[in-house]
């Protein structure tokens, strides 16, 4: 069988209809950043960088946890990862796909690559926080970010499969997920790892790894990720894992969030999927300098301030209950909406 490179453009691949190879990609894009809107020139940008004569591609990381880097990735190591996800979510080629991401971050340039590598017909809209507005096209697959979903859900009868990454979905978007007969599928993934490695449909514990990854532990209980195909050297992540078996791990939470109160550490997002059902704001979980305990746990709630009824802490332990409640206006966040947690908690 042919290897696919990233010379390729499927002969199936359509973008807003029309059937384009690679000249035609290429003449697209000069005319949308000549002529498009901002969403647009950076779509044509990328397009024009794909098809250069350079093997390898620059691509920001979101700044989670630090400021944004740049990191140079192999092309081939792309196409290898839109391979895997053709593999994982059974994608054919002439399926319907909708590509409504920002163009800026991995994941939106992954819909592209996928796209005319695996040869699937894709509309582009704005990347705005509602996608399927006044859109009534019925797609195979299509790629959101949390915020994105959670404005969907009217229009998600038209969708067969959904994936949702970006940033970790919250317990009442779960649910309401749930309800629509939509397969959907929670990402697990970062810049370095060429956008998601593993997944789970929502009501899933565990998530399941793509085809030629192989995960382990390191002496911190963090994730260790071998991926040859997508990067030249293993990858030791700060999520601390649960390991089910060789192809199975939950996600626990972030090693750099663990607060250390009195001696106790306590995992902020496990506390936070207990009180979700209680506090209907954005909210999260944090460490702040405490002069006995060195750290203490504090509840921080977008929003005006409001009367939480202390039933919500019913399921928590002991130690996990916060010390203290604060509300701030509007959360820090990334562009791609992430909230900044270390930021916010050194303001407070």
């Amino acid at each position: 069988m042919k290897e696919v490179t990233y010379k390729n453009v499927h002969n199936h691949f359509k973008l807003n209809g029309f059937h384009l190879n690679k000249k035609d990609l290429c003449r697209v894009s000069y005319c949308l950043i000549k002529e498009g809107d901002e969403f647009e020139k950076s779509i044509g940008d990328f397009l024009l960088d794909w098809f250069d004569d350079k093997p390898y591609i620059d691509l920001q990381t979101s700044g989670t946890t630090g400021i944004p880097k740049m990191i140079r990735t192999d092309k081939q190591m792309m196409v290898n990862s839109a391979l895997a996800t053709g593999d994982f979510f059974e994608l054919s080629p002439g399926d319907k796909a909708l590509y409504c991401l920002p163009t800026k971050y991995i994941a939106g340039k992954m819909m592209l690559v996928r796209s005319f590598i695996l040869g699937l017909d894709v509309d582009f809209v704005a990347p705005s926080s509602h996608p399927l507005t006044k859109n009534e096209t019925k797609y195979d697959f299509v790629a959101m970010v949390p915020l994105q979903a959670e404005n969907s859900l009217v229009g998600l009868k038209n969708v067969k499969k959904l994936i949702v990454g970006g940033a970790k979905m919250n317990k009442s978007l779960e649910n309401s997920l749930l309800k629509e007969k939509t397969e959907v599928y929670e990402t697990y993934g970062m810049t370095e790892t060429v956008t998601h490695i593993a997944a789970k449909k929502v009501g899933e514990v565990a998530f399941a790894i793509l085809p030629n990854i192989k995960i382990s532990q390191n002496e911190m209980n963090c994730l260790v990720i071998d991926a040859p195909k997508i990067s030249h050297e293993q990858i030791v992540t700060n999520d601390l894992v649960e390991l089910v078996n060789d192809h199975q791990f939950i996600l626990l939470g972030r090693i750099d969030n663990v607060v250390n109160s009195g001696g106790i550490k306590l995992i902020p997002e496990q506390i936070e999927d207990k009180l979700s059902h209680g506090i209907s704001s954005r909210f999260f979980v944090g460490g702040i300098a405490d002069a006995v305990l060195g750290e203490k746990l504090v509840l921080v709630i977008e929003g005006k301030k409001q009367l939480l009824d202390e039933h919500i802490y019913s399921s928590l332990d002991k130690y996990q209950k916060p010390k203290e409640v604060f509300y701030i206006d509007k959360f820090i966040e990334t562009e791609n909406g992430k909230i900044k947690r270390r930021e916010i908690l050194e303001s407070i």
